[in-house]
């Protein structure tokens, strides 16, 4: 007759369950003060603002300005008005132009770059991180030389006698929209090349020996494959554009304001801070309903591919 044996349960003391707690507190030790700076920084420049804005949102604006402690919904409700509603519209319809030319524009430019040899691909490369050595306020004054009524875009279609007396280039929204994709072009293209850099080119080469066209094979394994870039250089130009009053300011004048400079006035100018963080809070709060559409179709896009 067989007799079941059943497994020792080995209990360590309760002296050796403290060491071993007390070697992974020695293990994580290191590791806590290497970012405990790092997350100090967060919470006093990032989140502590941000808690502030979002409290004095629902405040009230002083007299002479300042902020009085009178919780209200008021200015989330001023939103509502068509004058600020139109300026929000105008800042997506921007933005969303901006970001559909620098696709445009950008994708074939980082197509060349990833298929160039490794010299031009270098010199290619450096043209396009050549704007981040400057200054981006000094190029949009640059942008204000050239488009300006004697400037030299106006000067040279007279010259060759393409108009008969000078357009107004500046103070427009086609003047904000270029500025903006002279500025934010590099950070469209840099995702795009790196997605497309990482193509496995065995996949190209088989549709080609299968007999497929190059505008089909760009369609099925191309396009598809660099999805993961085009939605990160999208996200990267569409953000940005919503808050870049310095641009809007110099291009467009007082016939574009955008969201950007909508708040900048209000905090700086109007003295209206509770209205200002209003208006910021509904833009963090956009920005990141974007971003999480972006994460969920890349997410999509990931699986299909």
């Amino acid at each position: 007759m067989s007799t079941m044996t059943t497994p020792e349960v080995m209990l360590l003391p309760p002296d050796a369950n403290h060491q071993r707690k007390g070697i992974r507190l020695s293990r994580l030790a290191p590791l806590i003060l290497m970012v405990s700076p790092a997350i100090l920084w967060l919470l006093l420049f990032v989140v502590a603002p941000l808690v502030y804005v979002l409290v004095i949102s629902f405040l009230k604006r002083g007299t002479y300005g300042g902020v009085v402690a009178s919780f209200n919904f008021h200015n989330y409700l001023r939103i509502c008005d068509p004058l600020y509603l139109n300026i929000y519209i105008l800042s997506v319809i921007i933005a969303a132009g901006t970001t559909m030319l620098c696709l445009l524009i950008g994708y074939p430019f980082a197509y060349i770059i990833a298929k160039a040899n490794p010299r031009n691909k270098n010199i290619l490369l450096t043209l396009v991180m050549l704007p981040f050595w400057t200054n981006s306020l000094i190029r949009t004054y640059g942008w204000i030389i050239l488009l300006r009524t004697d400037g030299t875009f106006n000067t040279l279609l007279t010259c060759v006698h393409l108009i008969s007396h000078p357009i107004q280039m500046l103070y427009t929204n086609g003047a904000v929209m270029l500025g903006m994709v002279y500025t934010l072009f590099p950070f469209m293209v840099l995702p795009l090349y790196s997605s497309i850099e990482k193509l496995d080119h065995s996949l190209l080469e088989a549709a080609s020996d299968l007999g497929a066209e190059p505008w089909r094979a760009f369609l099925r394994i191309t396009l598809p494959l660099t999805v993961p870039g085009i939605f990160a250089g999208c996200i990267q130009v569409f953000v940005p554009t919503l808050g870049y009053f310095f641009i809007s300011d110099l291009l467009g004048g007082g016939n574009s304001m955008l969201v950007g400079s909508l708040i900048r006035n209000q905090f700086l100018a109007a003295r209206d801070w509770p209205f200002g963080a209003a208006l910021s809070i509904l833009l963090i709060a956009f920005t990141i309903a974007v971003i999480r559409i972006y994460n969920h179709f890349s997410g999509s896009s990931l699986g299909n591919i």
